[in-house]
């Protein structure tokens, strides 16, 4: 018997607070006796401190100390994040400079305007040292990519595979570094209550987070408590622990007092971390009908020296389209920047910018229709794993999204279609995103009052978890939702995935699932803590993805090369969906991104200095109100077998595929190819 709560669109929970503003992110908690630290960083891209006069600042007004590398806390060097040691956590632990914008002081004083005055006034001298932040795919020191998250493959005979094929596209397609861009800046507050740390820190998985931040401070994991009430986004930049929280606990010791950092937006820009820049070659052969021989693919990537991490650009080519013969493999070229690290849609956002431009390549070559090209080459199996599908709903979105879009009236030929002065073109991608759940726990008490308190350690973003899982909680104890007091964002409810990889409701919807169905058991009544570890370890091995097609039409003005995204429908299959309202903001905000990512969004580096010169707003553009059209989302059925309520994640797949559609409708309305993001005007004028 279930209440019927999931599958209902209601409006989130915590909405009310976020409209009347009494919602508390981590800047805004009030914390008695709070001092203010404001850091500074490195305007040398590489080399090492010759000298930070202290002595400058001190007796500036309010200043209540600096801590840099010769006075800070010794972190444990055996701390890491999740690629591997340092991972960019080892902050003020010595004098040298691995990248432009590395943390090398913090200065704490009364007020946040006494620390930032104090911090731009300290002077710091450096002896420099010959960098290289040149991203180029056969950089000398680029070497084979981790193979732990992504495994390189070579199945079948590609070169035999491309002499025969009828039609080859040998292409490469760039993606530029680009930045996380959440509304709100990183920022934490730290304090010691006895032995134990206590934070409030804006990140996107408390308990992960608490558990990198005891190991860094070698402290048992029962002495930090992180707190993370409500998080103005992070789209992958919040999932670590940060710059803000390691030098907050820092200054929190040192002074025993609760000291709070928060990053400004430069700082954003320049300390956490970014979606590297990639180049991608692609050769796909096809015979003359369109069905494909071949597919090499062979990404590079830009990481830091400091920490391995993986863009998995090749994940859509081992699982989209069935061929005889597929090869991939990724380089990493280390440089002298920060850490890369997941963003929304990794190493999928870029890669099926590649792919999917490259088979619209061979669609145009093989004068077909670029969404038949598609459907011949619907795999039965996985391409490369030879594993069955858990379940692929790829053909109902693509042929769902053609039937609403009207694709079925489209010239293929491209440049034909005018409106004025204007040029009209329209394309489609089509997409998947990896889909699964790790493991979390939960826990569920049965009240006095015949309510029950659900508490699990997971994260709203601001995607609606409270609301979400408060359904889910709902249907499990066959009760209505009035009676559940949900309790998350905090490292004291356990270990919970992060909200993160698409796969945070996946993971807490079976946690609670699991506890729920047990407090049912047992009438009702006490509490139930459920683990889920075991039970992922005997799911069944399947490909798991959701998937999506993404349409989209364009205008181009050719005497100014400006593109206007008109329209853009998606799509998508991502299993059960918990709250259609709050999904279709999700997928619908993905595809934003990814229209962002086509025609905006682009790091730049000075070739000389190696630093950032558009680290804001006003440089680092992002897609605004003006950018974006009606925009129309909506969802196939679907459903996730073998995973409580079939559910999957809808948090990412939004952003893979759009930027690769509005690129192919470029193309189609000026008949040039946009190889390079985004597509800026010069390049437009160029083409």
């Amino acid at each position: 018997m279930t209440t019927g709560a999931i599958g209902v669109a209601r409006p989130r929970i915590e909405g009310p607070a976020k409209v009347t503003g009494t919602a508390r992110y981590a800047a805004d908690v009030p914390i008695e006796g709070l001092a203010f630290g404001a850091v500074v960083l490195s305007t040398v891209t590489r080399g090492r401190i010759r000298d930070i006069d202290t002595s400058a600042v001190q007796d500036m007004p309010g200043v209540l100390g600096v801590i840099d590398h010769r006075n800070a806390l010794r972190l444990n060097p055996k701390a890491g994040g999740f690629f591997g040691p340092d991972g960019g956590l080892q902050l003020l632990q010595d004098e040298v400079i691995p990248f432009a914008g590395r943390p090398v002081a913090l200065v704490v004083a009364e007020t946040l305007e006494q620390a930032q005055a104090a911090a731009e006034a300290l002077p710091v001298t450096y002896d420099e040292e010959p960098h290289d932040t040149e991203f180029t795919a056969d950089h000398p020191s680029g070497r084979p990519a981790m193979t732990l998250f992504d495994e390189p493959v070579n199945a079948g005979d590609v070169e035999a595979e491309l002499a025969a094929s009828a039609v080859v596209v040998e292409e490469r397609y760039r993606t530029p570094e680009e930045h996380h861009s959440a509304m709100e800046p990183h920022s934490a507050t730290a304090w010691w209550d006895g032995e134990r740390l206590e934070a409030v820190d804006s990140n996107q998985g408390p308990f992960v987070v608490a558990a990198a931040l005891a190991t860094l401070f070698s402290l048992g994991l029962d002495q930090v408590h992180i707190r993370t009430e409500h998080v103005g986004g992070g789209f992958g930049s919040k999932g670590l622990c940060g710059p803000q929280l390691i030098l907050a606990a820092m200054a929190a010791l040192r002074l025993q007092r609760p000291v709070r950092v928060t990053l400004t937006r430069a700082q954003v820009f320049l300390a956490t971390a970014m979606r590297p820049a990639t180049d991608q070659p692609i050769r796909i052969g096809a015979d003359a009908d369109g069905r494909l021989r071949a597919i090499w693919h062979e990404p590079a990537f830009e990481i830091s020296p400091l920490a391995e991490y993986i863009e998995g650009c090749t994940e859509l080519t081992k699982t989209l389209y069935a061929a005889p013969a597929i090869r991939t493999r990724l380089t990493a070229v280390p440089l002298d920047i920060l850490p890369p690290y997941s963003m929304r849609g990794p190493g999928a956002a870029p890669g099926s910018f590649a792919l999917e431009s490259a088979m619209d390549e061979l669609a145009e070559r093989l004068g077909m229709d670029p969404l038949e090209l598609r459907l011949r080459n619907e795999p039965v199996v996985g391409p490369v794993s030879g594993l069955p599908f858990s379940n692929r709903n790829l053909v109902a979105c693509l042929r769902e999204g053609a039937r609403r879009f009207g694709w079925g009236t489209r010239d293929h030929r491209p440049r034909l279609r005018r409106e004025g002065s204007l040029l009209v073109g329209t394309g489609l991608a089509a997409t998947s995103f990896s889909a699964g759940a790790f493991p979390s726990s939960a826990s569920i008490t049965a009240e006095p009052d015949g309510t029950f308190t659900v508490a699990i350690g997971a994260t709203d973003l601001g995607t609606g978890a409270r609301t979400a899982l408060t359904a889910v909680a709902a249907d499990a104890l066959a009760v209505g939702t009035e009676r559940i007091r949900l309790r998350i964002s905090d490292s004291d409810l356990g270990p919970a995935w992060s909200a993160g990889g698409s796969r945070g409701t996946t993971s807490w919807v079976w946690a609670i699932s699991e506890a729920g169905a047990q407090m049912r058991r047992q009438g009702c009544r006490g509490t139930v803590t459920v683990d889920t570890t075991q039970l992922l370890g005997d799911l069944p091995s399947r490909e798991r993805h959701s998937y999506s097609a993404v349409f989209a039409e364009v205008t181009v003005d050719p005497a100014t090369g400006e593109v206007r995204v008109r329209r853009l429908l998606g799509m998508f299959a991502v299993g059960r969906v918990v709250n259609p309202l709050m999904a279709r903001s999700q997928v619908i905000g993905g595809m934003i991104g990814g229209l962002s990512m086509a025609l905006h969004e682009e790091g730049i580096r000075d070739p000389v200095s190696g630093r950032h010169v558009n680290a804001d707003f006003a440089g680092y553009h992002i897609a605004a109100h003006a950018d974006v059209p009606d925009i129309e989302a909506d969802f196939v059925p679907d459903y996730e077998p073998g995973i409580p309520l079939g559910v999957k994640g809808a948090g990412e797949i939004g952003n893979v595929g759009t930027a690769a559609a509005i690129a192919n409708a470029v193309w189609h309305a000026t008949g040039v190819r946009q190889r390079s993001l985004p597509i800026r005007l010069d390049r437009v004028l160029e083409g």
